[in-house]
């Protein structure tokens, strides 16, 4: 039975990874998870200085799931060097960074430093950032600009680079097929959805951003539909993400073209889920006499 992946040229031992910004670095886990079990670590979304984030509260919980407006706090790209990829190095398992920034030329800054770290075996790109340039509009958010920094980075990177395209659009396929021809080696979707919650009691908002990002298990069927989607509008890999809580959902976003999966909001409510969904893909494959689960990869057309 082989659960082996390739996605961009880099091997993944499985198809599970863990979903940016639900799991630390990896340090935070690594006492509930063997690290070196997963497909990959992708890490919290890393900027070229330190970010503080939103004001607080930057989380609600909301029916099937909940809403984040951490603003994508981190220590910043020198710190995440020193400190998070010696320690990744420890483990058996590939090292996905997750870029974040303001600015086109904040995001090339992170992208070069990484280009000198070896262990890292791919880049993220969050695109669901606000460029501040456009008016704070998402770079996700607009084909034109998704085509213009996928481009840049694509020229500056050294491993291949990964686009987490937003689902706040209007048609997926146009921002998939934008982000290819730029030169994206792969895709990862979908993004949180934005949302919001009022306190009915205090007449306020729950959070102090007012918006959110809502992911959880109320948001994957969304998910499966815009990766399906994605993936038969491109021919680069697609990883599936949004509401992934079992072998089953993970399954369920293979079976719609996704050649990998990342685990999210449920690290939160069970840090041991990543390792379930991977010991539950083995067994539907020995259930169903499924030899590599690359042919599991989009058989639902």
């Amino acid at each position: 039975m082989n659960t082996q992946v390739n996605i961009a040229g880099v091997s993944l031992k499985n198809p599970v990874m863990t979903g940016s910004g639900t799991f630390g670095s990896g340090m935070e886990y690594s006492e509930f998870v063997d690290l070196s079990r997963l497909g990959a670590v992708v890490t919290k979304g890393v900027a070229n200085v330190p970010w503080p984030g939103n004001p607080t509260p930057r989380v609600a919980e909301v029916y099937g799931g909940m809403l984040n407006a951490i603003g994508l706090q981190n220590p910043g790209i020198d710190v995440f060097v020193q400190r998070d990829i010696p320690f990744l190095k420890q483990y058996n398992t590939k090292i996905i960074v997750n870029v974040c920034g303001k600015t086109v030329e904040d995001y090339l800054e992170v992208v070069e430093k990484l280009g000198e770290e070896s262990a890292v075996a791919m880049l993220e790109i969050n695109v669901s950032c606000p460029n501040v340039k456009e008016g704070a509009i998402a770079f996700g958010q607009k084909a034109d600009a998704l085509y213009n920094i996928t481009e840049q980075i694509r020229k500056k990177a050294r491993q291949p680079i990964i686009m987490k395209l937003s689902p706040n659009v209007t048609d997926i396929t146009e921002m998939a097929i934008a982000a290819e021809a730029a030169g994206a080696d792969a895709l990862s979707l979908i993004n949180t959805l934005t949302g919001m919650k009022i306190d009915i009691h205090r007449r306020c908002f729950a959070l102090a951003n007012k918006t959110g990002g809502m992911s959880g298990p109320a948001i994957k069927p969304v998910a499966v539909r815009m990766v399906y989607q994605a993936a038969h509008a491109v021919k680069i890999p697609v990883i599936g993400m949004g509401g992934i809580a079992t072998a089953e959902d993970a399954i369920e976003f293979i079976l719609a073209g996704a050649t990998a999966v990342s685990v999210g909001a449920m690290n939160f409510v069970d840090p041991y889920t990543t390792i379930k969904v991977i010991e539950g893909i083995e067994e539907y494959m020995r259930a169903y006499h499924v030899e590599n689960v690359t042919d599991l990869i989009g058989a639902v057309v």
